[in-house]
């Protein structure tokens, strides 16, 4: 039967037969204990004896320590500060003469929140921001903050954020400059030149560094980081049409750039084919004329040498010349005959037969077919 179990009869399993509702014997436990310790337990000296034992067993206790490899000991003498513990098992005095209070520096510890702030423009925009640091230094972090750990973070972080946030406009906070990035809305205020997020985050963590180690707070702040960073409710339909409009802006002019880039090749392709074959035209035309100078000089000479003879086979070479391309009669009837000339400028046999002319026909061609024909030449 359990002892709390309802109903008559002995409850405690510990003392069967002593009496329902009688006290515990406190001189009989006395008794027993010092019988348990013989004669050490025998008198007031055997008490102070014991005592003394728990005493050394407490000291021995509390005369080490040991340090986790993340982890260093802040060491107070009497209150006061003494020494660091690197990781390790290190001897101490026993408390209360030193006391150690163990500190996490490899921890990475994170502060956020969200907030509205006012732009240097007069916006008001939302960020949320997330601040990850590390204790640098345990002493000061233990006993250099009057306030507690995470007041003091988040009022430095929130400060530095609503400095680097007062000091830029709002397109420059909303958005990121750059290839991928559309351009700010409005121009820049005068003194304030695009920048970055990651500028931003890097100016908000310098400034809240500083600010930790004017406390000296003895914590090193790994990074500041903007996760989302939004116009308030109230005008966020607005500002995303205006967003839209941005992007469908960026893509007009990537379309244009595009086909810059397809039509500007093939045009100097062209401007530089016209260029070839207008210089290669002039080398011609002065190769010629060079020629035909030469063949001039040459000429001159003959000329000079036989005047007649020369003068003679010039012209037999340009009758030569104009006759070639152009259709010839002969008439071999002694005049009797009718010559038919050819009136058809698109003739076949002329213009199939360069300098071929035509038959001559006789005027009895169709009543003696063997009259006399002219020959072509």
């Amino acid at each position: 039967m359990a002892w709390n179990e309802p109903g008559n009869g002995q409850k405690d399993p510990w003392n069967r037969n002593r009496p329902s509702g009688r006290k515990p014997d406190l001189d009989g436990m006395l008794k027993t204990l010092k019988a348990r310790f013989g004669r050490f337990g025998a008198g007031s000296g055997g008490i102070l004896a014991v005592v003394l034992v728990f005493i050394v067993a407490w000291l021995l206790v509390s005369s080490y320590t040991v340090i986790d490899a993340r982890q260093v000991g802040v060491v107070l003498r009497f209150g006061q500060f003494s020494r660091i513990l690197p990781p390790g098992f290190h001897l101490k005095a026993p408390r209360p003469v030193e006391t150690v209070t163990k500190v996490e520096t490899t921890q990475v510890r994170s502060v956020s929140d969200n907030v509205s702030m006012l732009t240097r423009d007069e916006n008001i925009i939302a960020i949320d921001f997330n601040v990850q640091y590390q204790v640098s230094d345990a002493r000061k972090f233990l006993y250099s903050n009057a306030d507690r750990e995470e007041n003091t973070i988040h009022n430095a972080a929130e400060a530095a954020v609503r400095s680097v946030v007062g000091a830029n406009i709002m397109d420059n906070i909303l958005t990121t400059p750059g290839a991928d990035t559309p351009a700010p809305t409005q121009a820049p205020v005068a003194g304030v030149a695009p920048a970055a997020k990651e500028t931003l985050q890097q100016q908000a963590r310098d400034i809240l560094q500083d600010t930790l180690d004017k406390y000296d707070a003895g914590i090193l702040v790994t990074g500041v980081s903007f996760q989302n960073v939004s116009p308030p409710k109230e005008v966020k339909d607005a500002f995303d049409d205006v967003n839209a409009a941005r992007e469908d802006k960026q893509s007009e002019e990537n379309k244009a750039r595009a086909y810059e880039s397809q039509v500007v090749p093939v045009a100097r392709g062209d401007a530089a084919r016209i260029a070839a074959e207008a210089d290669a035209e002039r080398v011609e035309r002065i190769a010629r004329a060079n020629g035909d100078v030469e063949r001039f000089n040459l000429l001159l000479k003959e000329y000079r040498a036989a005047p007649e003879v020369t003068r003679r086979r010039l012209w037999l070479e340009t009758v030569e010349d104009v006759m070639a391309g152009n259709p010839k009669v002969i008439d071999g009837s002694n005049g009797k005959n009718i010559i038919q000339l050819p009136v058809e400028p698109n003739n076949a046999a002329v213009r199939n037969v360069p300098g071929v002319g035509t038959v001559i026909q006789s005027a009895t061609t169709d009543a003696n077919p063997n009259a006399s024909q002219g020959s072509a030449q």
